[in-house]
């Protein structure tokens, strides 16, 4: 089994959103459809960055990671290298 870290963004919004999931089609329509609290008040998320890694613990530490950095500029370079 594959888990994915996901930057999904918000046009409505100006917003991203970091999150980690073993099915991300599933994961996304649960964001456009008010399955995530953190998502909710946008229905227009797309998907603009994704990694790939074998286990869980890893994607989690990856996903720290990028929010540690609480930057949207950082954010956006990491969209732009993909």
């Amino acid at each position: 089994m594959s888990f994915i870290v996901y930057i999904i963004y918000s046009k409505s919004l100006d917003s991203f959103y970091v999150g980690h999931t073993a099915n991300l089609d599933d994961r996304l329509f649960r964001h456009n459809n008010s399955g995530s609290k953190s998502t909710k008040k946008a229905k227009d998320w797309i998907l603009v960055y994704q990694e790939a890694f074998t286990t869980r613990a890893e994607a989690m530490a990856r996903e720290a990671a990028i929010k540690k950095q609480k930057s949207k500029n950082f954010i956006q370079q990491l969209i732009k290298k993909q």
